[in-house]
């Protein structure tokens, strides 16, 4: 379905705002791609960065960065994108492998390409959500490069702060089969009351042996880490101040409620990957990643 028309290039989809942020994780995949020691492939990923101009100028290879692994943004930070989406490809393809579910529901999906770039078993759907806008520049760039699926996608351009569930369904998703969910990236810049919305849809949508994974910030107070190197260098290097997106209002305890709905829910940092993989970031002085939690959750049968 990456030739699939749309009414506009999608451009001004990732031009501003969270849509730039796609563009910032697209190179830190393209970063990692090309390292020696890569934790995550992903071919596609430059492409994105090189067809925008919002991202004109940026690196797609570490050698591109004058001071390397020492350049708080392209080293460090890219990095952390590098394992985040390590661990995550892991689970999507153990939880379709050993759990048994063929729906893969991608919630602002933004530039993610695993339904061309992982090995999906045999009978796999991909669902991506996301805004019409970047849904319509992901199409335009994979079918420049003429890129075709491993498995079923289904494209949804909806925003998440509408009917998507309804959408969702609409589109051939199955409530009643079991279902992987993926929110990569995204809670941060949604106000609380719509995460615990998010998280009260997927669980009604999802039957048993149903799995999802997603990541928050514990942080009560975001601003007290805004002279972070990882905050000021994204500031000042790419023009994207990610506290000004991030929605600063405390956040629900959706492991918790997970939890008092029946999933069985396990919390990690990053830490505990990079420790496990032996590459990524580690806790530093003043860390904007600090709060950072990978959550996975698990509906029994």
């Amino acid at each position: 379905m990456a030739g699939t028309t749309h009414r506009n290039t999608g451009v001004e989809g990732v031009e501003g705002g969270v849509g730039r942020t796609a563009l910032l994780v697209a190179a830190a995949r393209a970063i990692e791609t090309h390292r020696h020691d890569s934790l995550a492939q992903d071919i596609y990923a430059e492409h994105f960065v090189l067809a925008a101009p919002a991202s004109a100028g940026w690196p797609v290879r570490i050698q591109q960065v004058a001071d390397g692994d020492a350049n708080p943004l392209w080293g460090r930070f890219a990095r952390y994108f590098g394992l985040r989406t390590r661990v995550l490809d892991d689970f999507l393809l153990r939880s379709v492998r050993a759990g048994g579910a063929r729906q893969v529901v991608l919630l602002g999906a933004g530039l993610d390409t695993r339904a061309f770039r992982l090995d999906w078993p045999s009978g796999c759907v991909i669902f991506e959500i996301d805004r019409e806008g970047v849904l319509a520049f992901k199409h335009k760039v994979l079918g420049g490069l003429s890129a075709a699926p491993k498995a079923a996608r289904v494209p949804i351009p909806r925003d998440l702060r509408a009917d998507w569930a309804g959408a969702l369904t609409d589109s051939g998703f199955d409530p009643a089969a079991p279902s992987v969910w993926l929110a990569e990236g995204l809670l941060f810049y949604l106000p609380s009351a719509a995460e615990t919305c998010l998280i009260d849809t997927i669980d009604r949508l999802s039957t048993a042996r149903s799995a999802l994974a997603y990541e928050v910030k514990l942080e009560k107070d975001l601003r007290a880490y805004r002279d972070s190197p990882l905050y000021t260098s994204t500031k000042h290097q790419i023009g994207i101040d990610l506290l000004d997106l991030f929605v600063g209002e405390p956040r629900p305890d959706s492991a918790a409620d997970l939890a008092d709905k029946g999933w069985s829910t396990s919390v990690h940092t990053p830490f505990d990957f990079t420790r496990r993989l032996g590459r990524g970031p580690l806790p530093e002085d003043n860390d904007a990643l600090a709060g950072n939690r990978w959550v996975f959750a698990n509906k029994p049968r």
